[in-house]
This record gives structure tokens, C-alpha cells and sequence, in this order.
């Protein structure tokens, strides 16, 4: 028999501009849900955009919306049971379809009704109750699944099994990171064989695409960012050129590589870089927008290149995730997308904070991640 999990647990909340680590209930699943034994939680500059403000949310709450871990147990009156189980390990899509709006029904879970209206503005999940609670019992908003704690409440519907051969820790990132690359690539960006694209921003989601684009088999990448650290670091990833924004215009430098890119991914959420990005399209060329902007933020783009050269500016918030998601996980299991060659720090849950003010300083190339192993073994010791 599987050892039940512990009546509390760790996790950091999200109060006023920090996270604080304290002991809360350990998350009880409903049916068709699962309690995951969080391994690592990925640090996302989306968490990031709801610690400033940037982005509204519920307070206080857990956030963290990227992990990997075991499930230690499965909701009591769940449908099926076949296809996962108690002991498998899993990762974790951000995006949680809730499986029956009319957007999930056509395969669209990235547009998924019921997850923007109950978690992304209610930190909710589909019965409209967050799976946990303060100390005192009141609410305690989730950002997704809450993965920054010890233990983490997903729908079945967001999981997918991991090779045994993946380090659980560095796979976590598949669920944020590795989603929202592929849908870019291979849904909004439709990348073939022999394309070439440009990557504006090569922080924890741009390097992401570097791979991913490399599987979908992109011939020529270009990465642009105005620190030298992360542009080494795309180089080693397999970008073929990269651009330093901030000693020569990036529009020109693309173009005069490559004559126009076939697509153009912005990363960042930054009105400048936006318009950059549009402007290295070849003719007929897709903008991919990724980035998440601070508030109301607008870009202004010249509207009659765009018509005349047949461009397109395509959202893409992440990918499909019951049908996108293992497909993440087998091109990470076939060495095509390496989670372990993008994770760059890692952090323990009590320096969660600290990770977060390393994101926004920009001291973080790549991606980081925190794990639970470190405060396990401490209480295991005890």
C-alpha cells in the first residue's frame, strides 16, 4: 500500500509582494484530479508578472504553474483510472483543460473557457473552490495547480506519464516551458524543414524555442537579447547567429542575415520588441507573440507592409495540452528537447523569493527551477 500523504505540508504563499514559506493542509482531489508529490516547480516570469501586480489575481495564493512529481492519489469517484496512476510520474500542464466547454470539446484547450474564467481569475478550479486553505481555513487562491508546496492538486486532464529515463526535477519544466514552445512552433508558427526564425529574447522561454525549433527542423535561428550571457548560452543551444540589441539595430542585423525570417518569435511582451519582431518577417512570414505585457501595454505596427507582404501576427498563449503535451514528453524522452540542457539554477522552497527577485533582476539565463528534495531530506533526517 502506498504511504498516505501527510495531514500538512510546506508551501509559499503569495500575501502582499513576497512569497512566505508556511505549513498549510495538505490538498484533498476531487473526482477525475490528482495529488501529485511535487518533485520541482519551474520559475516563470508569468509568477513573476502576478507578484508585481502586473497581472491581477486573487491574494493571497500559491502560485508555481510548472512541476513534475508522483501522484500519491487519485480522486474518489474518477471515471477512469486506467490511463494514469498512483505511483506514475507525471508532468504537469500549465494550461488545465477542463475537458467539456465548447473550446475543450473542439480540441482548443488552450482556450479553454473554464480555466480562464474560474483559475485564471478566480484561482479556482471547476467547481469554483480552490483545493487550499490558510491555516486559519480561509481561501487560499491557486495559480493553476499552486506547485509551489510540497503537494499539488491537478486534473487528470493536464497530466502526462514521464519516461522513466527523464530526471523528474529538470522535467517540470516541460509543463510551462516545454508547452508553450511547442504550441509556437509546431500550432501558431507551423515551423517545417528548411525554415528559418528569429527568437526576440532569449530569457527562460526563448531558449526554449531554440530546441524546439531544431526538432521541428528549422534550418536557421537567429537569436536576439542584449545580454551577453544569454546569447552564449543560445549559441550552445544551436542558435546559428545571435544579435546583441543593444550595439546594433536588431531589424537590420535579422534581415541582412537572412533576407526576412520565415517566422519571428516575441518573447517578451515589450512593445518595441513586438514591432522589431514583425519587422524581420520575409514576405508571407508569421510574428508569433509569446510574451505576457505588463498591463495594458500596446504595440503600433505599420499596417500596410503587413497587408502588402501577405504577414501574419498570430497569439500564442501555449499548446493543446491532452494532445500537445505527450508529444512534449516524447521529444524530451528522444533527447529532441532536453529539459536538463535549459534548467540553469535550482533553488530549495525556502528560497523561493530570493528565485523570484533573481528573475526580475535578470540574473537568471535560461531557466530556474525549485525543488522539495532538499526540505525532504532534512525532515527525513529529523
Amino acid at each position: 500500500m502506498p504511504t498516505p500523504p501527510p495531514a500538512t505540508m510546506r508551501a509559499a504563499i503569495l500575501a502582499e509582494d513576497r512569497l512566505e514559506v508556511r505549513e498549510i493542509a495538505t490538498p484533498v482531489p476531487g473526482p477525475d484530479e490528482a495529488l501529485l508529490r511535487v518533485s520541482a516547480c519551474g520559475v516563470c516570469h508569468t509568477d513573476l508578472h502576478v507578484m508585481k501586480g502586473e497581472v491581477h489575481f486573487p491574494r493571497p495564493a500559491v502560485l508555481g504553474h510548472e512541476v513534475s512529481g508522483s501522484i500519491v492519489a487519485i480522486g474518489a469517484g474518477t471515471a477512469d483510472t486506467r490511463t494514469l496512476r498512483v505511483g506514475d510520474r507525471v508532468a504537469a500542464g500549465f494550461i488545465m483543460p477542463c475537458g467539456t466547454c465548447a473550446q475543450c470539446a473542439r480540441d482548443r484547450d488552450d482556450l479553454c473557457t473554464e480555466f480562464f474564467r474560474r483559475n485564471r481569475l478566480e484561482g479556482t478550479l471547476y467547481d469554483g473552490r480552490s483545493r487550499l486553505a490558510m491555516p486559519d481555513g480561509s481561501f487560499l487562491a491557486m495559480y493553476s495547480m499552486g506547485g509551489l508546496a510540497e503537494y499539488a492538486v491537478v486534473p487528470l486532464t493536464a497530466l502526462t506519464s514521464l519516461d522513466d529515463d527523464l530526471d523528474l526535477d529538470t522535467a517540470c519544466i516541460l509543463g510551462c516551458s516545454g508547452l508553450t514552445s511547442y504550441g509556437a512552433v509546431f500550432r501558431a508558427g507551423a515551423v517545417a524543414p528548411g525554415m528559418s526564425v528569429a527568437i526576440v529574447g532569449v530569457g527562460g522561454i526563448g531558449t526554449s524555442l531554440i530546441p524546439m525549433a531544431r526538432a521541428a527542423g528549422a534550418e536557421r535561428i537567429v537569436a536576439i537579447d542584449i545580454a551577453q550571457e544569454k546569447l552564449a548560452r543560445a549559441k550552445d543551444l544551436g542558435a546559428t547567429a545571435v544579435v546583441d540589441a543593444a550595439r546594433e539595430d536588431p531589424v537590420a542585423r535579422v534581415r541582412e542575415l537572412t533576407g526576412g525570417v520565415d517566422v519571428a518569435f516575441e518573447a517578451l511582451g515589450r512593445p518595441a520588441t513586438f514591432a522589431q519582431a514583425v519587422g524581420m518577417l520575409a514576405d508571407g512570414g508569421r510574428m508569433v507573440a509569446i510574451g505576457i505585457a505588463a498591463g495594458a501595454a500596446a504595440a503600433e505596427i505599420e499596417i500596410t507592409p503587413l497587408v502588402r507582404r501577405g504577414q501574419q501576427i498570430i497569439g500564442s498563449f501555449g499548446a493543446r495540452t491532452r494532445t500537445d503535451l505527450p508529444q512534449v514528453a516524447a521529444l524530451a524522452a528522444s533527447g529532441s528537447f532536453d529539459p536538463a540542457d535549459l534548467v540553469s539554477r535550482r533553488y530549495t522552497l525556502d528560497e523561493a523569493d530570493e528565485a523570484y527577485r533573481a528573475l526580475s533582476r535578470g540574473e537568471i539565463t535560461g531557466r530556474a527551477i525549485i525543488t522539495m528534495s532538499a526540505a525532504r531530506a532534512a525532515e527525513e533526517q529529523q
